[in-house]
Protein backbone atom coordinates (compact mmCIF):
# COMPACT_ATOMS: atom_id res chain seq x y z
CA UNK A 1 0.00 0.00 0.00
CA UNK A 2 1.26 3.49 -0.88
CA UNK A 3 2.23 5.49 2.26
CA UNK A 4 -0.35 8.22 1.55
CA UNK A 5 -3.13 5.66 1.12
CA UNK A 6 -1.97 3.94 4.30
CA UNK A 7 -2.21 7.26 6.18
CA UNK A 8 -5.68 7.89 4.79
CA UNK A 9 -6.72 4.45 5.95
CA UNK A 10 -5.44 5.16 9.48
CA UNK A 11 -7.02 8.62 9.54
CA UNK A 12 -10.43 7.19 8.64
CA UNK A 13 -10.21 4.18 10.97
CA UNK A 14 -12.95 3.99 13.58
CA UNK A 15 -13.21 1.63 16.52
CA UNK A 16 -9.56 0.55 16.48
CA UNK A 17 -7.74 0.36 19.79
CA UNK A 18 -5.04 2.99 20.56
CA UNK A 19 -2.12 0.54 20.35
CA UNK A 20 -3.16 -0.61 16.88
CA UNK A 21 -3.61 3.00 15.76
CA UNK A 22 -0.15 3.96 16.97
CA UNK A 23 1.50 0.99 15.28
CA UNK A 24 -0.37 1.52 12.00
CA UNK A 25 0.42 5.25 12.07
CA UNK A 26 4.11 4.60 12.72
CA UNK A 27 4.21 2.11 9.86
CA UNK A 28 2.49 4.56 7.51
CA UNK A 29 4.72 7.50 8.49
CA UNK A 30 7.81 5.34 8.01
CA UNK A 31 6.88 5.09 4.35
CA UNK A 32 7.50 8.83 3.95
CA UNK A 33 11.28 8.43 4.13
CA UNK A 34 11.60 9.79 0.59
CA UNK A 35 9.51 12.85 1.53
CA UNK A 36 10.15 13.71 5.21
CA UNK A 37 8.50 17.13 4.85
CA UNK A 38 5.19 15.31 4.46
CA UNK A 39 5.39 14.09 8.04
CA UNK A 40 4.24 17.46 9.41
CA UNK A 41 1.09 17.51 7.31
CA UNK A 42 0.43 13.83 7.98
CA UNK A 43 0.66 14.17 11.77
CA UNK A 44 -1.67 17.16 11.74
CA UNK A 45 -4.27 15.21 9.84
CA UNK A 46 -3.96 12.19 12.10
CA UNK A 47 -4.64 14.14 15.32
CA UNK A 48 -7.48 16.03 13.65
CA UNK A 49 -9.13 12.73 12.73
CA UNK A 50 -8.49 11.13 16.15
CA UNK A 51 -8.88 14.14 18.45
CA UNK A 52 -9.23 12.24 21.75
CA UNK A 53 -6.72 9.41 21.27
CA UNK A 54 -3.89 10.36 23.60
CA UNK A 55 -1.35 7.78 22.35
CA UNK A 56 -1.63 9.14 18.79
CA UNK A 57 -0.95 12.68 20.01
CA UNK A 58 1.96 11.25 22.02
CA UNK A 59 3.43 9.54 18.96
CA UNK A 60 3.01 12.54 16.66
CA UNK A 61 4.46 14.93 19.24
CA UNK A 62 7.55 12.77 19.63
CA UNK A 63 7.98 12.43 15.87
CA UNK A 64 7.74 16.17 15.16
CA UNK A 65 10.11 17.02 18.01
CA UNK A 66 12.79 14.49 17.03
CA UNK A 67 16.04 15.02 15.14
CA UNK A 68 15.55 11.58 13.61
CA UNK A 69 11.76 11.09 13.29
CA UNK A 70 12.05 7.62 11.76
CA UNK A 71 14.15 6.23 14.62
CA UNK A 72 11.70 7.85 17.03
CA UNK A 73 8.76 6.11 15.34
CA UNK A 74 10.42 2.75 15.86
CA UNK A 75 11.28 3.53 19.48
CA UNK A 76 7.73 4.68 20.33
CA UNK A 77 6.24 1.67 18.58
CA UNK A 78 8.42 -0.63 20.69
CA UNK A 79 7.55 1.32 23.84
CA UNK A 80 3.80 1.04 23.44
CA UNK A 81 4.05 -2.61 22.36
CA UNK A 82 5.95 -3.41 25.58
CA UNK A 83 3.76 -1.33 27.88
CA UNK A 84 3.94 -2.79 31.40
CA UNK A 85 0.64 -1.19 32.48
CA UNK A 86 -1.22 -4.36 31.56
CA UNK A 87 0.93 -6.58 33.79
CA UNK A 88 0.72 -4.12 36.68
CA UNK A 89 -3.08 -4.08 36.50
CA UNK A 90 -3.33 -7.85 36.09
CA UNK A 91 -1.32 -8.31 39.27
CA UNK A 92 -3.17 -5.61 41.23
CA UNK A 93 -6.76 -6.81 40.82
CA UNK A 94 -7.73 -9.09 43.76
CA UNK A 95 -8.42 -12.80 43.33
CA UNK A 96 -12.02 -13.62 42.27
CA UNK A 97 -12.86 -9.91 42.04
CA UNK A 98 -16.05 -8.51 40.53
CA UNK A 99 -14.97 -5.59 38.35
CA UNK A 100 -16.88 -2.84 36.54
CA UNK A 101 -15.44 -1.11 33.44
CA UNK A 102 -16.81 1.30 30.84
CA UNK A 103 -16.98 0.75 27.08
CA UNK A 104 -13.98 -1.01 25.56
CA UNK A 105 -10.94 -0.12 27.73
CA UNK A 106 -8.16 -1.81 25.77
CA UNK A 107 -5.47 -2.13 28.44
CA UNK A 108 -7.95 -3.13 31.15
CA UNK A 109 -9.54 -5.89 29.11
CA UNK A 110 -6.15 -7.22 28.00
CA UNK A 111 -5.15 -7.40 31.66
CA UNK A 112 -8.31 -9.07 32.94
CA UNK A 113 -9.22 -11.41 30.07
CA UNK A 114 -6.32 -13.74 30.87
CA UNK A 115 -7.06 -13.96 34.59
CA UNK A 116 -9.87 -16.52 34.43
CA UNK A 117 -11.09 -15.76 37.96
CA UNK A 118 -12.47 -12.25 37.44
CA UNK A 119 -16.09 -11.41 36.67
CA UNK A 120 -16.44 -8.31 34.49
CA UNK A 121 -19.43 -5.98 34.20
CA UNK A 122 -19.10 -3.74 31.13
CA UNK A 123 -21.08 -0.48 31.08
CA UNK A 124 -22.45 0.39 27.64
CA UNK A 125 -20.80 3.39 25.98
CA UNK A 126 -21.77 4.30 22.42
CA UNK A 127 -21.91 0.65 21.37
CA UNK A 128 -18.41 -0.18 22.62
CA UNK A 129 -19.67 -2.07 25.67
CA UNK A 130 -21.75 -4.48 23.63
CA UNK A 131 -18.82 -5.19 21.30
CA UNK A 132 -16.46 -5.69 24.24
CA UNK A 133 -18.77 -8.19 25.95
CA UNK A 134 -19.20 -10.14 22.72
CA UNK A 135 -15.42 -10.36 22.35
CA UNK A 136 -14.87 -11.35 25.99
CA UNK A 137 -17.56 -14.05 25.91
CA UNK A 138 -15.95 -15.51 22.79
CA UNK A 139 -12.80 -15.88 24.92
CA UNK A 140 -14.74 -17.69 27.69
CA UNK A 141 -14.53 -14.69 30.02
CA UNK A 142 -17.40 -14.11 32.48
CA UNK A 143 -18.62 -10.76 31.13
CA UNK A 144 -22.00 -9.05 31.32
CA UNK A 145 -23.28 -5.91 29.57
CA UNK A 146 -24.70 -3.21 31.84
CA UNK A 147 -27.22 -0.59 30.70
CA UNK A 148 -27.51 2.70 32.58
CA UNK A 149 -30.77 1.73 34.29
CA UNK A 150 -28.91 -1.21 35.89
CA UNK A 151 -25.83 0.74 36.85
CA UNK A 152 -26.54 1.45 40.52
CA UNK A 153 -27.46 -2.16 41.27
CA UNK A 154 -24.38 -3.51 39.50
CA UNK A 155 -21.91 -1.08 41.06
CA UNK A 156 -23.12 -2.03 44.53
CA UNK A 157 -22.04 -5.62 43.80
CA UNK A 158 -18.57 -4.79 42.51
CA UNK A 159 -15.28 -5.01 44.38
CA UNK A 160 -13.50 -2.43 42.24
CA UNK A 161 -14.40 -0.06 39.40
CA UNK A 162 -11.77 0.67 36.77
CA UNK A 163 -11.76 3.59 34.33
CA UNK A 164 -9.21 3.80 31.52
CA UNK A 165 -8.03 7.18 30.28
CA UNK A 166 -8.28 7.98 26.59
CA UNK A 167 -5.88 10.82 27.38
CA UNK A 168 -4.66 12.54 30.52
CA UNK A 169 -3.58 16.06 31.39
CA UNK A 170 -1.77 17.12 34.56
CA UNK A 171 -4.88 16.82 36.80
CA UNK A 172 -7.73 15.63 34.56
CA UNK A 173 -8.50 12.71 32.24
CA UNK A 174 -10.73 12.09 29.24
CA UNK A 175 -12.61 8.79 29.47
CA UNK A 176 -15.35 6.93 27.61
CA UNK A 177 -18.85 8.37 27.92
CA UNK A 178 -20.50 6.97 31.03
CA UNK A 179 -17.34 7.08 33.14
CA UNK A 180 -18.54 10.12 35.08
CA UNK A 181 -21.68 8.28 36.19
CA UNK A 182 -19.60 5.29 37.29
CA UNK A 183 -17.25 7.58 39.22
CA UNK A 184 -20.18 9.30 40.95
CA UNK A 185 -21.68 5.98 42.02
CA UNK A 186 -18.30 4.74 43.23
CA UNK A 187 -18.09 7.81 45.47
CA UNK A 188 -21.65 7.45 46.79
CA UNK A 189 -21.29 3.72 47.44
CA UNK A 190 -17.72 4.03 48.75
CA UNK A 191 -16.30 1.66 46.17
CA UNK A 192 -12.62 1.72 45.07
CA UNK A 193 -12.25 3.61 41.79
CA UNK A 194 -9.04 2.97 39.87
CA UNK A 195 -7.63 4.93 36.95
CA UNK A 196 -5.54 3.31 34.23
CA UNK A 197 -3.23 5.57 32.20
CA UNK A 198 -1.61 3.30 29.63
CA UNK A 199 1.56 4.21 27.78
CA UNK A 200 1.23 7.41 25.74
CA UNK A 201 -1.86 8.84 27.41
CA UNK A 202 -0.24 11.51 29.61
CA UNK A 203 0.08 14.75 27.64
CA UNK A 204 1.75 18.09 28.41
CA UNK A 205 -0.49 21.02 29.34
CA UNK A 206 -0.30 22.68 25.92
CA UNK A 207 -1.50 19.59 24.03
CA UNK A 208 -4.01 18.71 26.73
CA UNK A 209 -5.60 22.17 26.56
CA UNK A 210 -5.93 21.89 22.79
CA UNK A 211 -7.51 18.44 23.08
CA UNK A 212 -10.18 19.37 25.64
CA UNK A 213 -10.98 22.59 23.75
CA UNK A 214 -12.02 20.60 20.67
CA UNK A 215 -15.61 19.67 19.91
CA UNK A 216 -14.85 15.93 20.13
CA UNK A 217 -14.15 16.29 23.86
CA UNK A 218 -17.88 16.87 24.34
CA UNK A 219 -18.53 13.27 23.28
CA UNK A 220 -16.49 11.76 26.13
CA UNK A 221 -16.30 12.39 29.89
CA UNK A 222 -13.85 14.73 31.61
CA UNK A 223 -12.90 13.63 35.14
CA UNK A 224 -10.63 15.07 37.80
CA UNK A 225 -7.87 12.76 39.00
CA UNK A 226 -8.98 13.58 42.56
CA UNK A 227 -11.95 11.22 42.10
CA UNK A 228 -9.69 8.17 41.94
CA UNK A 229 -8.19 6.15 44.78
CA UNK A 230 -5.48 4.42 42.73
CA UNK A 231 -3.68 4.89 39.43
CA UNK A 232 -2.08 2.13 37.35
CA UNK A 233 0.46 3.08 34.70
CA UNK A 234 3.65 1.86 33.04
CA UNK A 235 5.53 2.89 36.20
CA UNK A 236 3.38 0.59 38.36
CA UNK A 237 0.61 1.09 40.91
CA UNK A 238 0.25 4.19 43.06
CA UNK A 239 -2.29 5.35 45.63
CA UNK A 240 -0.89 8.89 45.62
CA UNK A 241 -2.74 11.11 43.15
CA UNK A 242 -1.85 14.37 44.87
CA UNK A 243 0.81 15.32 42.30
CA UNK A 244 0.09 16.35 38.67
CA UNK A 245 0.84 13.72 36.06
CA UNK A 246 4.17 14.06 34.33
CA UNK A 247 3.86 14.36 30.56
CA UNK A 248 5.19 11.53 28.40
CA UNK A 249 5.93 13.64 25.32
CA UNK A 250 7.19 17.13 24.41
CA UNK A 251 4.71 20.01 23.90
CA UNK A 252 5.07 20.01 20.12
CA UNK A 253 2.37 22.51 19.22
CA UNK A 254 3.38 22.56 15.55
CA UNK A 255 1.02 19.63 14.92
CA UNK A 256 -1.97 21.66 16.19
CA UNK A 257 -2.12 23.93 13.16
CA UNK A 258 -5.03 22.99 10.95
CA UNK A 259 -4.36 21.62 7.49
CA UNK A 260 -6.71 20.99 4.58
CA UNK A 261 -8.23 17.51 4.88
Amino acid sequence: MHPIEHLRYVARARGADPVSLVRETAAALSGLGHEPAGIVLATRRIVQRHPTCGPLWWLCSHVLGALDPFATMRDREDEIKNDTTIKSLRDAVPQDAVVCVVGWPTAVLHALASRGDVRIFVVESNGDGDAAVERLVSMDVDATLVQFEELSRVVSRCDVLIVEALAAGPTEVLCSAGSHAVAALAYCLQKPLWLVTACGTRLPAALWSAMVAGDAANEVDLLSTSLFSRVVSKTGVSDDLSQPFEAECPPTTEMLRHSAM
